[in-house]
């Protein structure tokens, strides 16, 4: 069965898919301080108690210019030196992308660090939230992130993956440890869970406390096409890899799997290895997982499952060649089987989350279900996702 992704979640990720006019809001409280995101020693963007952002631009010539972000524009007023300024209404809590539009050219926000997602480097901001402090930078022993750059022979290009290895890694060189291949979503790359998902953080924090088993993190590029399947040149897609991902599952099963077992101290059988992703890597994760059940026992989905399938293509009987209709079987193979999404989420998520959990429901097929509260397609859900999900990883 082939991906199929749902073009909803480009018009949710480019924050300016949806422009909604801006109407008069209440004066923002002025405690606006920087963003914990914003490149060094720059003032703006900032941000309020109430999670209004306020952005600010010096652009003499310019005629209009706006603030884009979570698909609505808000006008910026110039002052007599040709500086902009404006605020939002409040944002949801956690990292969003967004944008400048200066005379309808969209543009990255100088004041802010870049970072990957709908498809280009842009703009992101971080809005704090009411229990950060699983992902914040602590005094407690950390892992390390490392860039792995390898070879595909299948999609004939050069590849990166980043691999979060757990503290003392280095110390201790008898332990050898379980691993978790974790992917991002559309129109985000393997930088996604390494810098917006602060997967390091939550496993640090979480080793620190006991919490949570060591263990090796996986998190690769999701695109992934032959040759022969990538987009020309000139045609509008992205060339070499982002675009495709039909060899994803071949790539994964065997280039990354074998080339990671053979690089770091795995423990390399499938009680010890688990994969989860968010929204597309969710999607992937279902795809890749039960096609090779003889390689997985943890399975995670954030946000996404098998988005995209007919009610008659998630009948038990027949899904996945029929993997579902036995459900004992499947219970006795699957160690742990996570679903996760934001309270908040919009649709089509929640109705292709519910379909895939009634087919669970129907094969008796045992999986751990959590809302997160306040959040929708977002990396707030996810982090807390994985915060919630990591705990329960190679504890049988």
């Amino acid at each position: 069965m082939k991906f199929r992704y749902l073009s909803l979640l480009s018009a949710i990720m480019v924050t300016g898919g949806v422009c909604l006019a801006q109407t008069n809001q209440p004066a923002a409280i002025e405690d606006f301080r920087p963003a914990s995101t914003n490149q060094p020693g720059k003032q703006y963007p900032q941000v309020n108690s109430e999670g209004r952002v306020r952005a600010s631009i010096s652009a003499p010539q310019a005629q209009k210019v706006q603030l884009d972000i979570g698909g609505v524009r808000y006008d910026l007023i110039k002052d007599d030196k040709g500086v902009w300024t404006g605020d939002s209404r409040p944002q949801d809590e956690g990292f969003h992308y967004y944008q400048l539009n200066i005379d309808g050219a969209q543009v990255p926000d100088p004041g802010s660090m870049f970072f990957y997602g709908a498809s280009r480097w842009g703009s992101g901001i971080e809005i704090p939230a009411k229990d950060q402090e699983f992902y914040a930078l602590k005094d407690v022993p950390h892992g390390q992130v490392r860039e792995n750059l390898y070879f595909s022979g299948i999609t004939n290009a050069w590849r990166r993956c980043f691999v979060y290895t757990p503290p003392d890694y280095d110390k201790n060189t008898t332990i050898r440890y379980p691993v978790l291949y974790l992917q991002h979503g559309m129109g985000e790359d393997e930088t996604g869970w390494a810098v917006q998902g602060k997967t390091n953080l939550i496993l640090d924090n979480l080793i620190a406390e006991k919490k949570a088993v060591p263990m090796i993190i996986v998190i690769d590029n999701g695109y992934a096409s032959k040759p022969s399947q990538t987009p020309p040149q000139g045609t509008g897609a992205p060339v070499g890899g982002a675009g495709g991902n039909s060899a994803f599952e071949e790539v994964m099963i065997k280039e990354i799997i074998p080339m990671i077992d053979a690089t770091y101290r795995t423990v390399a059988d499938r009680e010890h290895r688990g994969m989860a992703g968010l929204s597309m890597g969710g999607n992937q994760t279902c795809q890749v997982t039960f096609h090779n059940l003889d390689k997985f026992s943890y399975i995670g989905a954030f946000s996404g499952t098998m988005n995209g399938l007919s009610t008659a293509e998630l009948d038990p009987q027949t899904a996945f060649n029929g993997i579902f209709k036995d459900g004992n079987t499947l219970n006795k193979q699957i160690k742990l089987l996570w679903i996760g999404m934001g309270t908040k989420e919009p649709n089509p998520f929640p109705g292709a989350i519910g379909a895939f959990r009634n087919m669970l429901y129907k094969a008796g097929i045992k999986y751990v279900y959590y809302e997160s509260p306040g959040t929708a397609h977002e990396w707030l859900t996810w982090r807390r996702d994985l915060f919630q999900f990591a705990p329960l990883l190679f504890t049988k």
